[in-house]
């Protein structure tokens, strides 16, 4: 069963075909199963196996290939007529004989496009160079084009019931917030602080359960707060550290994330002072955003707010998001930075993610925002500040 309606996903199949038409394409493999699920609604943990979407310019529906056990999620999940759900068998799986692309390379011989114009998702995760190379070997008068993020472009303005979904995402993202200021603290192993967040995650709210979401939750501790993307070990948390949090609500594969940072003790003044200027910027940044100015104009706002604290950042400042599969709950489309030159529109989403990195300490706060008609609006309410526990907890 579909989430979205029928005609949602037609709009997007039209859009795709648009931009395939204007950049020569005639077939498109699908293999991002993030863009997988926004043309088709397929929604199964099977892309640790070669799957895919193609879509051919002059037809209507794409067609669904994966492996055969896997078919039936495509009928479950998704809105494809069963001609339009094409299973290979399971001797193709991890094989040194046989590949899934010579079962795609034959499908698409069978369709008479063996020698169009055909563009794969070269830069995706899941798309390999062994898929290349079996394409090529198969299809040797086909013309090959990059696709990546050709539907990734499209999907970064969202529909009114995908910002309901990451609205939903956004209150998951405050309840597994609240669960990490609740369960970390002094004498209390990371694993167990980490579990919680987790539970809150998947638990959702009373009235829609969360999903897994594309990143586990980040939680770098003490000097580890130097590196953003460190996860939990199984040590105790200590009085004085500083513990950094990074996570997302998920729902509907619709992602908002949400990072804070909190002090086990009292802060000393550096770190007090880096988040006050991270707070700073984030509002100031906030109040500037509005359709119509580009993500390089949004950067520049922060960046004039922190040159005056002494603080750099070289790092991008934010990024768009919503619908993702792991690894990333991140579009790879428009970034918060120099040179970035995209538009903000409505119903465009970003992660804004100022962190400061420095030698042996980090701070992150953050807020994922959507673009309105007339500014922008923050998705999650949580205190936006240094979190503080000053009380000790003995081990």
């Amino acid at each position: 069963m579909v989430f979205f309606s029928i005609s949602e996903y037609y709009e997007r199949i039209t859009k795709t075909k648009h931009r395939m038409a204007n950049e020569g394409i005639e077939v498109l493999l699908v293999t991002d199963p993030a863009n997988m699920n926004y043309l088709s609604g397929y929604d199964a943990w099977s892309f640790y196996v070669h799957q895919l979407l193609v879509i051919f310019i002059d037809e209507d529906q794409p067609y669904w290939i994966g492996r055969g056990q896997d078919a039936s999620a495509a009928f479950h999940t998704s809105w494809l007529e069963a001609d339009h759900v094409y299973p290979y068998t399971d001797d193709y799986i991890q094989s040194s004989e046989k590949h899934p692309m010579e079962f795609v390379s034959d499908f698409i011989k069978a369709k008479k496009y063996d020698k169009k114009t055909i563009a794969a998702e070269f830069d995706a995760y899941y798309f390999t160079a062994k898929n290349f190379m079996k394409l090529k070997e198969n299809l040797p008068n086909a013309v090959f084009k990059d696709g990546t993020n050709l539907v990734n472009w499209i999907r970064i303005i969202k529909s009114d019931q995908e910002i309901e979904c990451i609205k939903i995402a956004s209150k998951i993202a405050e309840g597994a917030m609240q669960a990490a200021f609740d369960s970390i603290d002094a004498g209390v192993r990371q694993s167990d602080a980490a579990a919680a967040i987790a539970h809150a995650q998947i638990r959702g709210t009373d009235d829609f359960g969360g999903d897994y979401p594309a990143i586990v939750p980040l939680l770098p501790t003490g000097d580890r707060t130097s590196a953003c993307h460190l996860t939990w070990t199984d040590e105790l948390f200590r009085q004085g550290d500083p513990v950094i949090i990074e996570l997302s609500g998920c729902y509907k594969r619709y992602h908002s994330p949400l990072a804070r940072t909190i002090f086990l003790g009292m802060p000393d003044e550096n770190i007090q002072y880096i988040a006050d200027v991270v707070v700073e910027g984030i509002n100031i940044t906030l109040d500037a955003i509005r359709p119509g100015i580009t993500c390089e104009e949004v950067e520049a706002v922060w960046r004039r707010v922190i040159e005056k604290s002494g603080i750099k950042k070289d790092s991008r400042l934010g990024y768009s998001m919503g619908l993702n599969y792991p690894p990333d709950w991140g579009e790879h489309t428009a970034s918060l930075r120099a040179g970035d030159h995209t538009i903000l529109r409505e119903n465009m989403t970003f992660h804004m993610i100022p962190g400061i990195w420095l030698d042996h300490m980090g701070v992150e706060i953050s807020e994922s925002f959507r673009i309105t008609d007339k500014g922008c609006e923050v998705l999650a309410d949580f205190p936006r500040e240094l979190l503080v526990k000053p009380n000790i907890r003995l081990a």
